[in-house]
């Protein structure tokens, strides 16, 4: 485990800096964020193993004391105190004591875990930012709540733009391009990903090919009839859906000869409706939709539990060392009659042992799914562009034990941490989603290039 040490301020010294005794080597400045300060530092007097620094140095640094501890990153004989995390989104309010309207208790939970990773983090936006002096006035999330700081611009930024509309603002895109291009900030998990990108790319790589159902863009009813024929069921989903708005399911009897679409109404209520032709399905169900935005997928005959059906949701992060971990995996069931597991439709979380029922079966589909999901991880890491640190899958698993990829999602909800049961995945995801700065302010330190290749 990488180390931090407790950073203390010395209100009546001046130009002064103990380093701790066992960080070895000589150091002529230190740095936070993107500030630097020229500064001869020396071992700890007493020995100890604390960093200590005179409060004029932190002032021109704009270190805060925030009594977090921090790691120390020693490079050419500049001492780096951090990471300094800033957590970019979008949708602040006026109102102090929920400044992120809704989402302020997801980011206060977030932030409630930098003590233990060891990191400074905050929120901003691009209105709290000062081009002209370099620094944010970052929302900071302290013992008495929410608090404004002003800081200097981070060594790394998290992505967390709530959607794809605030991600295509023009404002939001000039505050990427300008702090990666100008600053050489590392921006991980930036975009959302796009369904038939993913799949595309993922062809690309045959260990992760095998977990691929077949998925076409909309082009004909041909298409659908062919793959009816071959799977029976398909479903049509948006290619940038999420949370399981506007999937349906169609499934073809070749008793009746007859054309099924499951799908739920705007209004929350699941349909299932009967057609003769594919023609009169799609002109009633999609007739204000457009279907070239729309994708073909083959259906899953997915495992069942009590009629039914259940999937899986299985989250990868990145970790302090840049290695991929599983850090969370649950079950979804169904609710009767919906067309999806998602929780606003109905569906249930389950824990592994809730919907197996033996420990071997269980013990099996758990193997399974976390190797196809570190592989999957893998793949897109390469495929995909950005820093992507990490990754929400929607799995299934079909009566024959093959598993199959769902849907992969680069912001993936939190549903299903309010099962009581998998709180410690809660924290270890908050965790881990912050652990990854680290390795990316290490790496931007010492191999710059590999970052920004």
């Amino acid at each position: 485990m990488r180390k931090h040490y407790q950073i203390e301020i010395a209100e009546n010294a001046k130009n002064l800096l103990y380093i701790p005794a066992e960080v070895q080597g000589n150091v002529k400045r230190i740095a936070y964020g993107t500030l630097a300060v020229e500064l001869h530092g020396i071992t700890h007097p007493k020995g100890k193993n604390i960093l200590l620094i005179s409060e004029d140095i932190a002032a021109k640094l704009r270190l805060p004391n925030l009594k977090t501890p921090l790691h120390l990153f020693l490079h050419e004989q500049t001492l780096y105190l951090g990471p300094l995390v800033g957590i970019f989104t979008s949708g602040f309010t006026p109102f102090p004591l929920r400044p992120i309207g809704e989402r302020s208790l997801f980011f206060s939970k977030l932030l409630s875990v930098e003590k233990l990773v060891g990191a400074h983090a905050f929120i901003f936006g691009e209105e709290h930012i000062d081009w002209e002096n370099g620094t944010i006035d970052g929302l900071f999330y302290l013992e008495r709540g929410w608090q404004k700081i002003t800081v200097p611009f981070p060594n790394v930024i998290y992505d967390r733009l709530p959607n794809r509309r605030s991600e295509k603002k023009v404002n939001n895109l000039n505050v990427k391009e300008r702090l990666q291009k100008e600053y050489l900030i590392p921006w991980y998990n930036p975009g959302f990903f796009n369904k038939m990108d993913v799949y595309e790319r993922l062809q690309q790589d045959p260990a992760s090919a095998v977990y691929l159902p077949e998925t076409h863009p909309f082009t004909s009813f041909s298409m659908i009839e062919k793959m009816l024929t071959n799977y029976g069921h398909v479903f049509i989903k948006p290619i940038n859906g999420s949370l399981g708005f506007g999937i349906h399911q169609i499934i073809f009897d070749r008793e009746s000869q007859a054309y099924f679409c499951r799908y739920r109404e705007r209004d929350g209520e699941n349909k299932l409706r009967k057609y003769q032709t594919l023609e009169a399905l799609f002109k009633h169900v999609f007739k204000s939709r457009s279907l070239p935005h729309m994708l073909v997928q083959q259906g899953i005959h997915s495992l069942r539990v009590n009629k039914q059906t259940v999937d899986f949701r299985i989250h990868t992060n990145k970790d302090n060392e840049g290695n991929w971990q599983i850090t969370a995996i649950a079950a979804k069931v169904a609710s009767p009659g919906s067309v999806t597991t998602h929780i606003n439709n109905g569906g249930m979380i389950k824990t592994m042992q809730e919907v197996f029922n033996s420990p071997e079966q269980e013990e099996e589909a758990v193997k399974k799914l976390k190797k196809a999901c570190l592989t999957l991880s893998h793949a897109l890491e390469t495929y995909m562009e950005g820093i992507i640190g990490e990754i929400g899958f929607d799995m299934g698993i079909d009566r024959d034990g093959n598993v199959w990829l769902f849907e992969a999602n680069s912001k993936p909800g939190r549903s299903i941490f309010k099962h009581p049961h998998l709180k410690a995945f809660d924290l270890l995801t908050r965790r881990l989603s912050l652990d990854f700065s680290i390795f990316l302010t290490e790496q931007t330190i010492i191999n710059p290039e590999e970052v920004f290749k």
